[in-house]
C-alpha cells in the first residue's frame, strides 16, 4: 500500500517546541485523513532544529465509495421545499429522487446519493495546506513582503519548502502537488546548514532517511539522543570517569543538532571547592553541557561533555576552547558567589539575615516574606511533638530554611535554593537536622521527587505547605482549571505524601493550643485553625466553644466555611494518588462518601481493606446481596415517600430467615464498631463477611413485599439495616459490579 511522506523545511525550530510539534503534526494529519474513509497502518513524525515531517505508512490509493440516503419531503409539497432538498441532496431534478410510501405519513422522496472516492493524493493535497496555516505553534511569526497583509502565512520561523511525496514502495512516488502562500510542495529538500549544499531530490522515507544522513543530517530525534548519550559515556569512559546523565539536558540538545559530535573540555580543579551542584548548574545552564564525575569520590570531576553541531576540520579544537573560556568564567563567577556568602554568613547573625525578609513581599495580600517564616516557624513548633521532632529545633530550622534565598549563589542560580542552605548550616556549625531540614523542606517537588523522612524536616515541610493552601485558599486564589499558578495542587500533594509515606497520626488538640495563632493577621486566624483541624492525618473534635470564641474575634466577613473546599481539593489530591498507586476508583469514592473521613492514613488503610475484601467470594456475594437490598429500597421508598432507615420490630419477624439475620445483624454491629475504633479494618471486613450466609438465605426464601403492611415493612426495615451496617465500612452505592 501506498505511503505519505511530508516534511516542513523552516529556518529554525526552537528546541522547547520540536516534540509538540510533531506530535500536533502527527495527529493533525492523521485525524483528517481518517475523517475522510483514509485508514492508515502506521505513522511517525520527525522533527530537527530545521525540519518537521511526518511518515504515513499502509494508505490506500483512494477514498473508499459512500453511499448515502437523505429523506426529503412528501410528495406535493411546496415548491420551496424540493429546491431545498434538491440543494442538499446535490441533485439536479426532483426526477433523479425515488419516491417511498409509509402507511402513516404518505408518500415522500427520497434521495440516494453515490460519491465516488477521490485519490488520495487529491484528498492530501486539499487538508495539508489548511494544517500548515493553522499550526498550533505557541509562538509564530510573519515574514518577508507578506507579513504586511494579516493573512499572510504565520509559522514558528520562516518556511522556505514543503516536500510531499505518495506512492507504494516497488513504484516511483508522485509528488502531492499543492500552494501554501507562494511555496509550491515538491520532492526536494537540504541536509545541514554547514556540511551540505545544495538540494536533495528524495522519493519516500528510506530514501529520505539515508539521503539526509550522507547530508549530516540525523532526522529521528530518539536517534540523535541515543548517540549523544553513547558518545558521551564512551568519552567519559575513556578518562576513567563517569557520566551525570541528565534526561532533560539530552533532551534539549537532541534539538539544538541536527549531526551530533561529541566532545570534552576540561576546567582548573580550583573550581572543585565550589559544591558540585553549583558547578552541575551553570556549566548546564550557561553552555548546556554534561556534567563527569570520579566513580572513586562520587564528586564532580574537573571535566565536562559539551556537543556541537558539525564535525569542525581541526577536530573540535577551537569549540572546546571557546567553551572552555565562556565556562571559566562562569564558574569564576560561582567561585567569588559562594566565597562571598560563606564570609556574609559567618558574621552576619541569622536574625539580621531574617531581617532582609522583611522588605520582600510574599504575597501583597499576605504579607511579607519575613512574616510568612514566623508563621511557618510557629506551626512547624506545634507540629514537631506528633511527628517525633523536637519542638525548639524544628522552629529553628523553620526560621533558617529559606535563609539561603538572600545568598549571592541562590540569586544567580534559583534552582539550587534548599540544597545552599543545606551546605551553609554545616559551614556554620549548625545541627545536622536544620542542615536537612533547609534542603528538604521544598520537598516533594513532584511525583516522582522523595519526601522529607526526617522528623525536623517532617515538621517544617509540612508547615511549609500548610501555610501556602492556607494562605491562597483566604485570598480566594484557588487553582482554575489548568491554571495553578502557585502550585497548590503539589502543595497539596505534597501533604498527601508525607503523611502517607511517613505512617503519621496527628495529635490535633495539643497542636492547636501550642500554635500561636497571633502571628497570623486577624483575618486568617479562624481560616487558619479550621484549615489545620479540617487536612489534619487525624480529625480531632474542637471544643465548638474554643471555635466559637476564635470566629467571634476574627473578621465576621471571613468564616472558616470557605476551607470545606480546601479539604475537598486536598481529598482530590489524595484520590489521584490513591489511583494513580492502582487503587480502583469506585473504592477510593466508597470511602471518602463516609463522614468525618479526615485520616489520611486511615483512609488509605481502609480502601486497601475494602479491596482486599471484596476480592473474596464473601465480598463479592456480600456486595450482590446489599445491590439487591439497596435496589428495592430505593424503589419501595421512592413509592412510599418514606425512607426504611432500620429500627426492625423483632417481634414482627416471621420467618426463621428473616429472623437469623436479624440476629445475624444485631449481634455483628457492635463487633464491627468495635473493629472500626481499633482500626482494624480486616477484622471489620471479616466480621462483615459472616453476614453473607443469613442475607443470602433471606432472598432465597423470604418475599420483602408481603400483602400484610406491616410485614412488609418490618422486612423493607430489615433491609435497611443491612444497608446501614454495610456503611458502617463504605457506602456500597458506589461500589462497581
Amino acid at each position: 500500500m501506498p505511503d505519505l511522506l511530508l516534511e516542513l523545511f523552516c529556518e529554525e525550530i526552537p528546541a522547547r517546541m520540536q516534540a509538540q510539534a510533531a506530535e500536533n503534526l502527527r495527529k493533525l494529519v492523521t485525524d483528517a485523513l481518517v475523517e475522510r474513509g483514509l485508514v492508515y497502518e502506521g505513522a511517525k513524525a520527525f522533527v530537527t532544529p530545521r525540519r518537521l515531517a511526518l511518515a504515513v505508512h499502509g494508505l490506500p490509493a483512494h477514498q473508499p465509495d459512500t453511499h448515502e440516503e437523505r429523506k426529503g419531503p412528501r410528495v406535493g409539497a411546496p415548491e420551496a421545499a424540493l429546491q431545498g432538498f434538491l440543494k442538499a441532496a446535490g441533485l439536479a431534478s426532483i426526477d433523479e429522487a425515488t419516491i417511498e410510501s409509509d402507511p402513516k405519513k404518505g408518500e415522500f422522496y427520497v434521495a440516494r446519493i453515490h460519491k465516488h472516492g477521490r485519490p488520495t493524493p487529491e484528498v492530501i493535497a486539499a487538508i495539508v495546506p489548511a494544517i500548515v496555516r493553522d499550526f498550533p505553534w505557541p509562538k509564530s511569526m510573519r515574514w518577508g513582503a507578506a507579513s504586511a497583509s494579516p493573512g499572510s502565512l504565520r509559522w514558528v520561523r520562516p518556511l522556505q519548502s514543503i516536500l510531499c511525496t505518495f506512492g507504494p514502495e516497488t513504484e516511483e512516488p508522485e509528488v502531492v502537488r499543492f500552494d501554501v502562500d507562494g511555496i509550491a510542495s515538491g520532492d526536494v529538500t537540504r541536509g545541514h546548514r554547514f556540511m551540505s549544499e545544495g538540494t536533495i531530490r528524495v522519493r519516500r522515507l528510506d530514501d529520505w532517511l539515508t539521503k539526509l544522513e550522507a547530508a549530516k543530517v540525523v532526522a529521528d530525534r530518539e536517534r540523535r539522543k541515543d548517540i549523544i548519550l553513547a558518545d558521551a559515556k564512551d568519552l567519559a569512559l575513556a578518562q576513567g570517569l563517569e557520566l551525570v546523565e541528565d534526561a532533560g539536558l539530552l533532551d534539549e540538545i537532541s534539538g539544538l543538532v541536527e549531526w551530533p559530535v561529541v566532545l570534552i573540555g576540561a576546567f582548573d580543579e580550583s573550581f572543585l571547592d565550589v559544591p558540585d551542584e553549583v558547578i552541575r548548574a551553570t556549566i548546564r545552564a550557561n553552555q548546556k553541557c554534561f556534567v563527569l564525575k570520579d566513580p572513586k569520590t562520587g564528586r564532580l570531576a574537573n571535566r565536562f561533555v559539551l556537543v556541537a553541531n558539525l564535525a569542525a576540520s581541526d577536530g573540535g579544537t577551537a569549540i572546546v576552547a571557546g567553551n572552555e573560556r565562556v565556562i571559566r568564567a562562569r564558574l569564576s563567577d560561582a567561585k567569588f558567589f559562594w566565597e562571598t556568602d560563606q564570609k556574609t554568613n559567618a558574621t552576619v547573625p541569622l536574625e539580621e539575615r531574617l531581617g532582609k525578609f522583611a522588605n520582600v513581599t510574599f504575597h501583597e495580600k499576605l504579607g511579607s516574606q519575613y512574616e510568612r517564616i514566623q508563621r511557618i516557624a510557629a506551626l512547624a513548633k506545634a507540629l514537631a511533638p506528633a511527628v517525633g521532632a523536637d519542638p525548639e529545633l524544628a522552629e529553628q530550622a523553620a526560621l533558617y530554611a529559606k535563609s539561603d534565598l538572600r545568598t549571592e549563589v541562590v540569586g544567580e542560580f534559583p534552582e539550587v535554593q534548599g540544597l545552599m542552605g543545606k551546605y551553609y548550616a554545616r559551614i556554620e556549625g549548625l545541627p545536622e537536622e536544620i542542615a536537612l531540614a533547609a534542603e528538604e523542606h521544598y520537598k516533594p517537588q513532584g511525583p516522582s521527587d522523595r519526601v522529607p523522612t526526617a522528623p525536623v524536616s517532617i515538621a517544617v515541610a509540612l508547615a511549609d505547605k500548610i501555610d501556602t493552601l492556607v494562605g491562597f485558599w483566604a485570598i480566594d486564589e484557588k487553582p482554575t482549571g489548568s491554571k495553578d499558578p502557585y502550585a497548590l495542587r503539589r502543595a497539596a500533594l505534597g501533604v498527601v505524601r508525607i503523611v502517607l509515606e511517613n505512617e503519621l497520626r496527628l495529635n490535633l488538640r495539643a497542636l492547636l493550643k501550642e500554635l500561636n495563632l497571633q502571628l497570623f493577621p486577624i483575618e486568617l486566624r479562624a481560616h487558619v485553625l479550621y484549615l489545620i483541624e479540617r487536612i489534619s492525618p487525624v480529625r480531632s473534635i474542637v471544643e465548638e466553644v474554643a471555635l466559637t470564641k476564635l470566629l467571634r474575634d476574627t473578621d465576621p466577613n471571613s468564616p472558616p466555611a470557605i476551607f470545606n473546599d480546601l479539604y475537598a481539593f486536598i481529598a482530590d489530591r489524595l484520590k489521584v494518588h490513591l489511583r494513580e498507586q492502582g487503587a480502583r476508583h469506585d473504592l477510593v469514592d466508597a470511602v471518602f462518601a463516609l463522614p468525618g473521613q479526615d485520616d489520611l492514613l486511615l483512609i488509605v488503610r481502609r480502601v486497601e481493606a475494602l479491596g482486599r475484601f471484596l476480592a473474596t467470594e464473601d465480598g463479592r456475594n456480600l456486595l450482590a446481596g446489599y445491590k439487591r437490598a439497596a435496589n428495592i429500597l430505593r424503589i419501595e421508598e421512592k413509592k412510599d415517600g418514606v425512607a426504611y432507615d432500620g429500627g426492625v420490630d423483632l417481634g414482627k419477624l416471621d420467618q426463621p430467615e428473616e429472623v437469623a439475620l436479624a440476629d445475624a445483624i444485631r449481634e455483628a454491629d457492635p463487633r464491627i464498631e468495635a473493629a472500626l475504633v481499633a482500626e482494624d479494618f480486616e477484622g471489620a471486613m471479616a466480621i462483615m463477611a459472616s453476614l453473607r450466609a443469613p442475607v443470602d438465605a433471606f432472598f432465597e426464601q423470604v418475599t420483602v413485599n408481603a400483602a400484610d403492611p406491616e410485614l412488609r415493612a418490618n422486612r423493607l426495615a430489615l433491609l435497611g439495616d443491612i444497608r446501614a451496617i454495610t456503611r458502617r465500612v463504605a457506602d456500597f452505592d458506589r461500589i462497581e459490579g
